[in-house]
This record gives C-alpha cells, sequence and structure tokens, in this order.
C-alpha cells in the first residue's frame, strides 16, 4: 500500500492536522452542506470538511452569511456528518450565537457538538472573542479560528475588499493570530490578505493555518464547494481556481432532459414496467 493511500485512509483528528504542518505537509478544506456531496469529498481524501455559514448563500440564495440561524446549521452538520468517514468536519458558529456572551457562546458550540456529532467549530474574529474561544475550549469542544476577511463583520467593513494591508490591521493580525493560538485554537482560516502577511503568520505560529485569499505560504487550503466546481458562476475572486464547470453540465443535462420528454423519447420501452 502507498504512503499515499495510507495517509488518505486515516480518520483526521486536530491531532492529525498538527502533525501534517509539522511534516510540512498541506492541509486540504472544503466546504460541504448535504449527505450526498459531502459523502463525496469524504471518498475522494479530502482531509477538512467545513459547513460553513456561507451555507446562507449557496444554499439558501441570502447575500450575506448573517441570516442563516444555528437551527439551520445544525441541519446541514448533521447531514455532511452522517455521509463522513473519515474526514475532519468543522462547523461555523453562526452570527449572533457567540459575540456577545460567552454563555451563550458555549451553549451554542454544545448544542452543535451534541446534534451534528462533528469534530469542532469554527469563530470568527480575534481578541474580541476571545473570552468565548476560551470557555469552549475548556468544555473540551475544538475550535478553529477565523481572521482577516471575516463575512460575519461585511456590515461593519462594508466591502469584501483585501483585509490588513495596512501596518495597524496586520499588526492586529498577527497578534490576534497569537491570541488564538494561546487560548487553545488547533488551527486559524485567514481569509483574503496579503500572501506574505499570512505567509508570516504561518511560520510564527505552531497551529495550522488554513488560507483563502492568502496565498500559497499556509499550512492548507479552503475554498468554498460551489465556486470550486463551477456550480456558482457569479463569484469570480483572483484566488479561486474553478476545476470543473459543472453549471455548463448540469444545464445540458438539463436542457437534454426537457427535450426528451417533451419528444417523447423518455422514458423509453426499456425505462418502464
Amino acid at each position: 500500500m502507498s504512503t499515499a493511500n495510507t495517509i488518505s485512509e486515516k480518520v483526521v483528528t486536530t491531532h492529525v492536522l498538527s502533525a501534517m504542518k509539522q511534516r510540512g505537509e498541506k492541509i486540504s478544506m472544503l466546504t460541504a452542506y448535504d449527505y450526498s456531496l459531502a459523502k463525496i469529498l469524504d471518498q475522494a481524501g479530502i482531509d477538512v470538511i467545513l459547513v460553513g455559514d456561507s451555507a446562507s448563500n449557496v444554499m439558501a440564495g441570502n447575500v450575506t452569511t448573517l441570516p442563516i440561524t444555528l437551527d439551520q446549521m445544525i441541519y446541514h452538520a448533521a447531514s455532511v456528518q452522517r455521509a463522513v468517514n473519515r474526514s475532519l468536519i468543522v462547523v461555523d458558529l453562526p452570527f449572533g450565537t457567540y459575540q456577545g456572551d460567552p454563555i451563550e457562546a458555549l451553549h451554542s458550540a454544545v448544542r452543535i457538538m451534541k446534534e451534528t456529532g462533528c469534530g469542532a467549530v469554527k469563530m470568527e474574529g480575534g481578541e474580541e472573542i476571545i473570552e468565548s474561544v476560551k470557555r469552549i475550549i475548556t468544555a473540551g469542544i475544538p475550535v478553529m479560528g477565523h481572521l482577516g476577511l471575516t463575512p460575519q463583520s461585511i456590515n461593519k467593513f462594508g466591502t469584501y475588499a483585501v483585509r490588513a494591508q495596512e501596518e495597524a490591521e496586520a499588526s492586529k493580525l498577527i497578534s490576534d493570530a497569537h491570541k488564538l493560538e494561546e487560548a487553545g485554537c488547533f488551527a486559524i482560516v485567514i481569509e483574503k490578505v496579503p500572501a506574505k502577511l499570512a505567509g508570516k503568520i504561518a511560520k510564527e505560529v505552531k497551529v495550522p493555518i488554513i488560507g483563502i485569499g492568502a496565498g500559497g505560504g499556509v499550512d492548507g487550503q479552503v475554498l468554498v464547494l460551489h465556486d470550486m466546481l463551477g456550480i456558482n458562476k457569479d463569484f469570480s475572486p483572483r484566488f479561486l481556481r474553478r476545476y470543473a464547470d459543472l453549471f455548463s453540465v448540469i444545464t445540458e443535462a438539463t436542457r437534454g432532459y426537457i427535450a426528451d420528454v417533451k419528444s417523447g423519447d423518455f422514458p423509453n420501452e426499456n425505462e418502464q414496467y
């Protein structure tokens, strides 16, 4: 059995991710929100599946991630968990469930863990949410941090532009990464920041840094599945590489089905009882 196959068959835990960083092996991470696609990702060998609050956008059609609720996140995460045997499942705590009160944050995280069977939660922010992070980790729940562009704060930023280009914000980002590490986060997502800055943070902290629009000097990468597969044609940032054009594939398949139904070709004699 090859080394690659051995690695792909190992159940991924937070400890496995730490070991991957130590030996310089990149971490692969994609979003999923349903049983069918999560099963494909898991069998393909993805390391981490993020049940992201991006479900608010790609599954529900909302403009931002803000409207999605804790109950909705639990529904998506439980669906994903039923499909997965190997990948580590990380679930976003949605907007409004952790920012203001560490006790509420703990209750939200406990619900996700108990009702979904996932492996960890993810939270956006640094120093501002550090007490909530500590409270959740103290309860034995693994936490993945998220810095840089934090979509739950879009109304504060007012733009999805690259973050931390100015020295003050870059310094805070570095400081927040260290604080999240010290609080016990097992990994940190850094979104849409200069590649040099993200690489610097990846070298300074011991926990894995997962980038999205943060260059190649980090410890792993994450993309939204529907963007990567080319289902979503309306989103084309510089950092996105499309590995398929399922928009066109699905469109053509649907048109073929419609044509066959209209013409009476479907079903044929072999497709009926």
